[in-house]
């Protein structure tokens, strides 16, 4: 499948900025399940541009604007060729994932944070589930099967600061709470597992050349000799209408725009995202 992304987002200031100092994370990455045939950025007003590869790899566009602003505007454009492998067979049993030479290489991708952290309740489930699963894949996707059951996806019932825990608490949340609570039973069973941003085209069966209003969304991959993709908002393999633009520990490490500002009182953030497919 050929998407085709226009993502804009930026932020509305109450009085007017001097300064602001950003950090987008809106390009797609070219990976074995995808390629980036395009992609451009464009923002408003005209800034100083400095681009990088972080950490995990994804690419991140710095800048900052020195003049008096009251909007800032970035709209990420791309096309993306997806196809996406068919899963493999699970590889690792629980011998070999919790083995030393796993366990080092991910030291970032097991620890717990407040984040991520699942309350007592979850863990008690999640204790049975690790008794009874063979290989730590069927460990993985019982995981995201109850918490798909267990926490209904609600429009606007947390915030990007939300823990995994208070999400638990009230049994709903958006894609983030999911992944993060599925991320934290994973790593406290020694599951390596990222966090995975990007985009979903809405539409199950998309139509050649029909433009979708769609969302950013989150799933996760945990590490079974490669990485394996879920995602437990919707209780589904990824498929070609997934693209990823970034991955980490949590959402702290792939928010698609952070940022400062000087000489304001106060902003609001806009997000609008079309999805289309181009064959």
């Amino acid at each position: 499948m050929q998407l085709r992304l226009v993502h804009r987002t930026g932020f509305t200031y109450a009085d007017g900025v001097v300064a602001s100092y950003n950090e987008a994370r809106m390009t797609p990455v070219t990976t074995p399940d995808q390629v980036v045939l395009h992609s451009r950025l464009e923002i408003s007003p005209t800034p100083w541009v400095y681009e990088y590869r972080d950490y995990w790899g994804a690419q991140v566009t710095a800048f900052e604007v020195q003049d008096l602003h009251h909007d800032l505007t970035v709209t990420a454009i791309s096309t993306v060729d997806v196809a996406r492998a068919a899963p493999e067979p699970a590889l690792l049993g629980w011998d070999a994932i919790t083995a030393d030479d796993v366990q080092e290489r991910y030291p970032e991708l097991l620890a717990v944070s407040d984040r991520t952290r699942p309350p007592e309740e979850l863990r008690g489930l999640a204790a049975e589930l690790r008794a009874s699963a063979a290989a730590p894949d069927e460990f993985a996707r019982a995981v995201c099967d109850l918490v798909h059951r267990e926490v209904r996806y609600v429009t606007g019932s947390t915030e990007v600061h939300t823990l995994a825990a208070d999400s638990w608490a009230n049994r709903e949340g958006v894609c983030q709470d999911m992944a993060h609570l599925c991320l934290g039973v994973l790593r406290e069973a020694g599951v390596p597992a990222r966090y995975v941003s990007g985009y979903l085209h809405p539409d199950p069966d998309p139509e050649v050349g029909v433009t979708a209003i769609g969302e950013s969304h989150a799933w996760l991959e945990w590490w079974d000799g490669a990485w394996v993709g879920f995602d437990p908002t919707n209780d589904s393999v990824p498929d070609d209408r997934y693209v990823t633009v970034a991955t980490g520990r949590d959402y702290a490490d792939v928010a698609p725009l952070v940022g400062i500002f000087s000489g304001g009182h106060s902003s609001t953030m806009f997000v609008e995202l079309e999805v289309t497919r181009l064959r």
